[in-house]
């Protein structure tokens, strides 16, 4: 795919979506908070969110993972969890958001989960977003790292939750599609806060080499068209294993410690602790 496929197929979506954006809430990123977002479903965001914040536990760093994808929650699908509370609680009342915290003891960090399946989710009101931000930033303090598991698109609530954090960790694969969609986000976050440190993960790539280039794609049309650089953060090698952790609904540093996917986000946990 030429750059200018990517511009190309992004740019209605993107100005779209600008001119649809509500007033722009200026916020000061928490310096410990990680988004992770994807631009489109299916690339292993959730999966990602999932081992780096195992990893970064397993390095000594208090985590709290939010699942912050409010249509369709899937944390809790991928480890085999039911919480009590979870962010559907808080945003009916029935629970605050530091109640809805449960400690995950397979991994040693902190979750707060969101409704699988539960569609009213994805069009709550602006306003309770941004209360729910603010409550998760107020969180933070208690935590070394706090990573947002963003829901795949680029509503306005998904870029809200993305502006509370200082990194935006964007997750690719060389599908075409996954490009575009992470490009026209990456556009609007960028025109919207323009001093988000916004990261790009290639996930299941064959080898080193396939990732980087998947990345010079996108990063050229960053370049070319928007003016700014994101870094590569990480390549993650594609690992059969890594699909039999998530059927089993274990973590892969449990089940599969040495194996390609975890060494890589090993890696990638442990550079972003020298930042």
């Amino acid at each position: 795919m030429t750059t200018e496929n990517i511009s190309t197929q992004s740019q209605n979506k993107a100005n779209d979506e600008l001119i649809m954006a509500p007033g722009k809430v200026p916020v000061s990123a928490a310096r410990n908070m990680i988004a992770v977002a994807s631009g489109k479903g299916g690339v292993g965001k959730t999966w990602f969110s999932i081992t780096l914040a195992h990893a970064l536990s397993l390095q000594g760093e208090k985590v709290l993972l939010f699942d912050g994808d409010l249509g369709l929650a899937n944390i809790d699908i991928q480890l085999g969890l039911m919480p009590n509370k979870d962010l559907a609680t808080v945003l009916a009342k029935k629970a605050t958001l530091n109640q809805a915290v449960f400690h995950y003891d397979e991994g040693n960090f902190d979750i707060i989960a969101g409704r699988s399946g539960s569609g009213s989710l994805a069009i709550i009101p602006t306003s309770t977003v941004q209360v729910v931000a603010q409550d998760l930033r107020n969180l933070s303090g208690g935590y070394d790292r706090v990573i947002i598991d963003l829901g795949a698109g680029i509503e306005k609530s998904i870029r809200l939750l993305a502006a509370q954090c200082a990194t935006i960790f964007m997750v690719v694969t060389d599908e075409p599609t996954s490009l575009t969609d992470a490009y026209a986000f990456i556009k609007i976050i960028s025109k919207e806060y323009p001093a988000l440190n916004i990261q790009i993960i290639v996930n299941s790539a064959n080898n080193e080499r396939e990732g980087e280039r998947t990345f010079n794609t996108l990063l050229r049309a960053c370049k070319g068209f928007l003016g700014i650089t994101p870094v590569l953060a990480g390549v993650i090698k594609r690992d059969t294993r890594v699909r039999d952790a998530i059927r089993n609904q274990v973590p892969l540093l449990n089940k599969y410690p040495t194996t390609d996917a975890a060494e890589d986000v090993i890696a990638i946990a442990k550079n972003l602790m020298k930042e």
